[in-house]
């Protein structure tokens, strides 16, 4: 790989793209290997193939209470498979209740793995002891559409989260719709975030920080935090605020890059490559500002607890204070209606 000291900014697309995909990059040296991995990843089934498997478990009266059509709205909060929040639950029955069988709560707890990240699933088990007494506690899911016959989407409710499962029957989205993610070791933490699995994400954002300069440092400062619900999209026209990407050199433009990978790092891969290709299609990383709130910060620091990745069709907004809560919404085109 080339020093990324060397890269240029009209560079610097192709070679983000492609370090996130990078995990599908190879020497041929490596062939045989690939192909007992490609092997053992055609008999894992995917999230979407254990998505049918669970409906074709669920009886009419199941059916009935957690599985709707694709374009189902509900009264209050509108077309329910877009809808995000912070802690929610998107139909009344959790995973954990006698309402699932053994075999469904295992399907879910299976398919719940399968969009997350191996390397992660410790740390996702550990946020959801800490927020919700473990898995299948306080959650929650619903299927819109049906599985195997057109379009159709898992999501998977609860405090700090909203995760989904569409295998891109949701054109133009990243994630089948915006998502959320938050953790809460102590409801008010400390400025070192200690036992947040997520605080590392912050950590690299703030290395970042270190590398501007003074100029760029007081662009990329802002003074107040946005209401953290309000990721809907700007547009290329939009006044977003912050730090231009174009404005960074080539070695802060490759640091933002390791930043974007530990953001999406907790993702399958096919999550990963929605996003990569949703971003570039509006721009790439140099469309976008990166923003520092200078209310909220935990300690008085300037280890900025709360801080914005923002493109025209790309939001990644990072709550730090006074726990962790993450709200993301990423399109391929700022158009594009999402429920945020």
């Amino acid at each position: 790989m080339n020093d990324p000291h060397s890269v240029n900014r009209r560079q610097f697309l192709g070679h983000s793209s492609a370090a996130i995909a990078g995990a599908a990059i190879a020497g041929t040296a490596a062939a045989p290997l690939l192909s007992s991995a490609a092997k053992a990843a055609e008999s894992t089934p995917t999230a979407e193939t254990l998505v049918g498997r669970l409906y074709e478990t669920l009886s009419e009266k199941q059916r009935g209470d957690v599985c709707f059509d694709w374009d189902h709205h509900d009264p209050k909060r509108g077309l329910l498979r877009t809808f995000v929040a912070n802690n929610w639950n998107i139909t009344k029955h959790e995973i954990n209740d006698d309402f699932y069988s053994d075999e469904q709560r295992d399907l879910i707890k299976q398919t719940f793995e399968s969009i997350i990240h191996p390397d992660w699933h410790e740390r996702y088990y550990q946020q959801l002891e800490d927020d919700a007494g473990g898995f299948g506690n306080e959650q929650s899911i619903a299927i819109f559409g049906t599985p195997g016959k057109g379009k159709f989407e898992m999501v998977m409710t609860g405090r700090h989260m909203t995760l989904r499962c569409d295998g891109d029957s949701t054109d133009h989205v990243a994630f089948g719709g915006p998502i959320f993610y938050g953790h809460a070791p102590e409801f008010n933490e400390g400025a070192n975030h200690i036992d947040n699995v997520f605080w590392d994400q912050a950590i690299a954002a703030n290395d970042l920080y270190k590398m501007l300069d003074g100029r760029q440092q007081k662009e990329a400062l802002v003074a107040k935090t946005p209401r953290e619900q309000n990721v809907h999209f700007r547009g290329h026209q939009g006044k977003r605020t912050g730090l231009p990407v174009s404005d960074m050199s080539a070695d802060q433009q490759a640091h933002l890059q390791t930043v974007l990978q530990k953001l999406v790092e907790m993702y399958r891969q096919s999550d990963r490559d929605e996003v990569v290709k949703c971003l570039k299609s509006q721009g790439g990383l140099e469309a976008c500002e990166l923003s520092f709130y200078q209310d909220n910060d935990i300690g008085n620091d300037k280890v900025w607890d709360n801080w914005r990745l923002e493109g025209p069709a790309f939001v990644w907004h990072y709550r730090g204070a006074p726990h962790v809560h993450v709200w993301v919404n990423v399109a391929d085109d700022p158009s594009v209606k999402t429920n945020s």
